[in-house]
């Protein structure tokens, strides 16, 4: 059965306090420039598209005052010339405007472009950084989700939402000035009234969207953690006849971000009526009192008519206000969890030692290793072991004794709790972690081959390797026969995860992929548990040859691979019981003796 684990939860100790716009300011502190450049042209195309009404009220105040208008005192006396005089300045309102928003739209959605990519790259190499038992608490989906999904929402929002936001607060401030200079002081607060309930509206209803998206974000997490690992699964699902069963889960899940949705939904829907009559309010107070100052002719009828368009001009831009907090909201609630994300402490500190892969003669040394993971007893338990350079030393035991974790704290996947553990040495924690991980060939029983061609997988981790060399390592490892035999050779597409192959075939690419990275240490991580005994003899006829002079770790429940190693250890409960070479243990009659005869048919 295909299981579902949640998405990473960051807790509270982790989690930073402050607010997430400032949170996405700071991160993007490099793009300030850009960021004054796009606000400067949003303001300057706000104040040219605010024009029009006054060129209307212009007009209207030519035919009605004739030479005693505005352009009249101005100097410009002929009605032809004023007109004249109007569209050209008409003509470079409207080209500079063209020209403003060209500009704004360009550096914000540039600007979205650049803080997305960087944004999503940084997410990413820290997610590569984290150490495993991060991976074990977290799920593909969840990760997939703030890495694409959340990052998408933001990209959304500068795109179009900020240029917004800058936009109404600017119109804002000129209807504002406008008013107050043009109309009496009573009649301008009779129309401004509505404006702090509308700022206040806008406030209250961010913060009480705010939690209501944050659980939308996290229920489309929960959602994409359990399409990613159906996915994953869908043999599994298929073989156990439960496509009905995970269809209702997966109903479950949507179901339940359907239900987030629809409160968030509820909450948002209403804001845009209740912005309505705040703007109704002011709009009839100007068109009342003001129609009343311009009939007593305390303000001019193209003045009056400037104010109106202008109240008017405002109303929708509020109108949308509740879409543009909407969007903010949203971005605002991907936003801390992609912070919170990068705010995740990397445990797994890189060393300052460096130790160049030439250099590695192959010495490891475990001195007293203790290891527990999370929440859990000891795995691990003051274990010593010491493998000298160039050896083949293998490990056997009952699952969960604790041999593939052995694994683990050599590459530094996991740290170990007490103890040290040595290569040449020198201290794996004090070690360049790239050069540890350099000098260290792993081959596990759980193949992974990426989508793509067989050469690009055997080339995987050598990618300056020449297509000589990669056949080279290939014809090593027994393999180059029945690549030759595919379709299109080592150009064959190995689907994802190498689905496209056979077991036996992931595994020889796998150690070809080992063989070319020509590791001072290798490691076999019960390298041939899963394959059949032919592909098995070819596997073990190639590790004869690519384990000569070098430093080799195997791990295995087949025996039969192991018994020419210079040295077996079996291990159980995280200690080791019983260490020789093969004929010395037979001889003991003990643990390995007893599965030797139970593998090879011996009574």
């Amino acid at each position: 059965m295909t299981t579902t684990s949640k998405p990473p939860r960051v807790s509270n100790k982790r989690r930073n306090s402050a607010h997430p716009l400032h949170r996405l300011l700071d991160y993007g502190s490099q793009y300030r420039q850009q960021i004054w450049q796009a606000t400067t042209f949003s303001i300057i195309n706000t104040i040219l598209d605010l024009a029009p009404p006054w060129l209307i009220g212009t007009a209207v105040d030519i035919l009605v005052k004739q030479q005693d208008s505005v352009l009249g005192k101005l100097g410009i006396q002929d009605i032809f010339w004023q007109f004249l005089f109007l569209s050209f300045l008409t003509v470079i309102i409207w080209i500079f405007e063209s020209l403003s928003q060209y500009a704004y739209d360009r550096l914000w959605r540039n600007l979205a472009q650049n803080i997305q990519h960087r944004l999503r790259l940084d997410a990413y190499n820290h997610v590569q950084e984290l150490d495993s038992a991060y991976f074990e608490e977290s799920s593909t989906g969840g990760l997939m989700s703030i890495l694409n999904d959340d990052i998408n929402q933001l990209e959304d929002f500068l795109n179009f939402g900020a240029h917004e936001i800058i936009s109404i607060s600017t119109s804002i401030i000129i209807l504002i000035g406008g008013a107050f200079l043009i109309l009496p002081p009573f009649i301008s607060l009779a129309a401004m009234l509505p404006m702090p309930f509308i700022v206040w509206g806008s406030f209250n209803y961010q913060k009480r969207l705010e939690d209501r998206y944050a659980e939308v974000r996290e229920k489309v997490s929960f959602l994409n953690s359990r399409l990613a690992n159906n996915l994953t699964g869908i043999n599994t699902i298929k073989s156990f006849t439960a496509e009905e069963y995970e269809s209702a889960r997966l109903a479950g899940e949507s179901e339940a971000y359907r239900r987030s949705n629809i409160k968030a939904i509820k909450l948002s829907a209403a804001y845009i009526p209740l912005i309505r009559m705040l703007v109704l309010l002011g709009f009839t107070a100007l068109l009342f009192w003001g129609g009343m100052a311009t009939y007593a002719g305390v303000i001019s009828i193209g003045n009056y008519s400037v104010l109106l368009v202008l109240v008017q001009r405002l109303l929708w831009p509020l109108v949308e206000l509740g879409e543009i907090f909407d969007k903010y909201q949203r971005s605002m609630a991907s936003t801390n969890r992609v912070m919170d994300l990068l705010d995740t402490p990397i445990n797994i500190i890189r060393g300052d030692i460096s130790l160049p892969i030439d250099k590695v003669r192959g010495e490891i040394e475990f001195k007293e290793v203790t290891f527990a993971y999370k929440n859990r007893e000891p795995v691990i338990k003051k274990l010593s072991l010491h493998i000298p350079a160039g050896k083949t030393i293998a490990i056997v035991g009952s699952t969960g004794s604790g041999k593939s974790t052995l694994v683990k704290l050599i590459l530094r996947f996991y740290d170990i709790s007490s103890g040290t553990i040595t290569i040449d040495g020198i201290d794996i924690q004090q070690l360049n972690l790239r050069d540890l991980r350099r000098s260290i060939g792993l081959v596990s029983q759980d193949v992974f081959l990426f989508h793509g061609t067989v050469a690009e997988n055997i080339a995987y981790g050598t990618f300056d390797a020449t297509h000589e060399q990669i056949i080279a390592a290939a014809k090593i490892t027994e393999a180059h026969d029945f690549i030759m035999q595919l379709p299109q050779g080592y150009e064959t597409i190995v689907g994802e995860r190498g689905q496209k192959l056979s077991g036996g075939q992931r595994q020889r690419i796998a150690i070809a992929r080992a063989v070319l990275k020509n590791p001072p240490v290798l490691i076999l991580d019960e390298a041939t548990s899963a394959v059949d005994n032919e592909t098995e003899a070819a596997i073990q006829r190639s590790l004869e040859r690519i384990t000569l002079n070098r430093t080799t770790i195997a791990i295995a429940h087949r025996l039969s691979t192991i018994r020419n190693a210079d040295c077996i250890y079996v291990m159980e409960y995280g200690q080791f019981i019983e260490s020789g070479t093969h004929e010395e243990l037979l001889d003991k009659n003990g643990v390995y003796a007893s599965l030797w005869r139970v593998q090879s048919g011996v009574s």
